[in-house]
């Protein structure tokens, strides 16, 4: 027996919106969503998917049956965990091993979880992914530790500011001024002696290297519009955090 297409409906956005908002590229939203809906016996569903948008139809057994739906999605973050626990509830759709109210809560828990890693451990990798990025590029042992200082500290300043204002890419732009202006005192104090790695080193944790990933692997897809949306969110995070160091350097100097 066919489930209401309501219900269907709410399973496949709730499932979309999740992976979305975790940073899955778009064919891999679209393409969950058309499974789930495959998955209970409806032929006809249509997906549409943008960075801030979600547009799904579903027909049923008649053309009188057909609904259309459109989820907005205003909020994106990277957390892979999530994406990999919907890929496997809908796994599970597929080979009939849960019901879809059962998959329907299950996705709800899977919103709301708290992300796989603390706070805390995101702060402390930034911090030494930070360091190790500036002995890469050349610098010292002494470069490690302002860059683990300066790093850490604009990471934590990127994470509240995110959470605290709405506007967006100014979380970038605020980071990596105070990046620019712990990295020009400590170069100042002698306790480095390249301030030009440090930076590079201590900005590597704001790059937007996933949103140039999946703006190129969209663009391969043939997902035009979605490849072009994410590429112009990377440019300008990555303007974002050029500006931030510019305007330090220049107050200072």
């Amino acid at each position: 027996m066919v489930a209401p297409i309501t219900d269907i409906m709410e399973v496949c956005l709730l499932a979309g919106k999740v992976m979305l908002q975790s940073g899955a590229e778009t064919y891999r939203v679209e393409d969950t969503m058309n499974r789930i809906a495959r998955a209970c016996a409806l032929n006809e569903a249509h997906s549409y998917v943008t960075p801030t948008g979600i547009f799904l139809s579903i027909q049923g057994e008649t053309r009188e049956a057909e609904q259309t739906r459109f989820l907005r999605i205003s909020e994106r973050l990277i957390d892979l965990n999530k994406i990999v626990m919907v890929n496997d509830i809908s796994r599970k759709i597929s080979e009939g091993d849960i019901s879809l109210n059962e998959a329907y809560q299950s996705l709800r828990e899977v919103e709301k979880a708290n992300p796989l890693y603390s706070t805390w451990l995101q702060l402390l990798a930034a911090a030494f992914a930070s360091g190790f990025f500036a002995m890469m590029f050349g610098g010292s042992w002494a470069d490690f530790g302002s860059a683990f200082l300066a790093g850490g500290a604009g990471y934590l300043i990127y994470l509240n500011a995110s959470k605290m204002v709405e506007v967006k890419f100014f979380a970038e732009v605020l980071a990596s001024f105070i990046i620019g202006i712990i990295a020009y005192f400590l170069y100042h104090l002698g306790w480095n002696s390249h301030i030009d790695k440090v930076i590079i080193g201590s900005l590597m944790p704001l790059v937007p290297g996933v949103l140039i990933t999946n703006a190129v692997r969209d663009l391969m897809a043939g997902d035009l519009v979605s490849g072009l949306a994410r590429g112009a969110e990377a440019f300008f995070t990555a303007l974002a955090v050029g500006t931030g160091i510019a305007v330090a350097l220049s107050l200072l100097s």
